[in-house]
């Protein structure tokens, strides 16, 4: 069994953060792993405390991973503090996972950063070299690139900019587009795009590292990265259709509903 790591933040309401991670690693057949960098507060209205994990705390349990362990994949997600990316990175930079997926997690659903201005020159100096993907939307683009970005050509031109700060492909995600959900991946030299139909729901909750996720565990799992794309956008798709109404706000995806299907615990 593959073996894949997410380093993250903890949502308590079990919909973003590693518990999104870890359901969407076992939702594709791979074990599951986590390095947790802060604890939230956190339901389907909003996030209401944050506390940090101490470097030393993060070091020691990315030391304890890898010391045992075999890595396949890596994804990082929520990394708000630069003395955070910074021990990350440097960890990362010693054991030398092949796979690393970076999700930028700079701004809310709301429009709130979440990162300081230091924090997010940090994140793109420090991980992106070490990213096999990025995977910004367009609110994390538009901070990193400084640009405005509303059609499919500046997203384009984003991706290349984004790309030139030293990831080896960028999978720029079109979902807060008006007219269009493409997604475009870049790998320096050609674009690829991924389309899909835009679905009537409010339960979103955690879409953004459940993608991130299942790219990684298709990536651990020997798929090119065309078709990790592919097959992670076919899942979140999946899991967006038959979303949950739980909680009083955005409600959280369905993780496993193509296995409950196959199971027969769902009609």
């Amino acid at each position: 069994m593959k073996k894949v790591l997410t380093i993250a933040g903890s949502d308590s309401s079990g919909g973003a953060g590693i518990q999104a991670d870890l359901k969407t690693f076992s939702a594709h057949g791979v074990f599951g792993m986590s390095v947790i960098t802060a604890v939230t507060a956190q339901n389907t209205q909003g996030v209401f405390a944050v506390q940090d994990i101490t470097r030393d705390v993060i070091a020691k349990q990315i030391e304890a991973i890898f010391e045992d362990i075999e890595v396949d994949g890596v994804k990082i997600g929520m990394v708000s503090q630069v003395q955070t990316i910074e021990v990350i990175a440097e960890q990362l930079r010693h054991y030398a996972p092949q796979t690393i997926v970076v999700d930028p997690v700079m701004v809310s659903k709301s429009g709130y950063h979440l990162l300081n201005p230091e924090a997010e020159v940090t994140l793109i100096k420090e991980l992106l070299p070490l990213a096999m993907m990025v995977t910004p939307n367009i609110p994390e683009a538009e901070v990193m690139t400084k640009m405005s970005i509303r059609t499919l050509k500046q997203m384009e031109e984003a991706a290349k900019i984004i790309y030139q700060m030293g990831a080896k492909n960028v999978l720029l995600k079109g979902g807060h587009l008006e007219d269009d959900s493409t997604d475009i991946l870049y790998d320096g030299r050609e674009f690829s795009y991924f389309s899909s139909s835009r679905i009537a729901t409010k339960n979103t909750h955690g879409t953004g590292c459940t993608l991130s996720s299942a790219i990684t565990a298709n990536m651990a799992l020997g798929y090119s990265l065309n078709e990790a794309v592919s097959r992670a956008k076919e899942y979140i798709t999946i899991a967006i259709q038959h979303s949950l109404s739980i909680g009083k706000g955005v409600g959280p995806t369905h993780h496993f509903y193509t296995l409950y299907k196959k199971a027969g615990l769902i009609e």
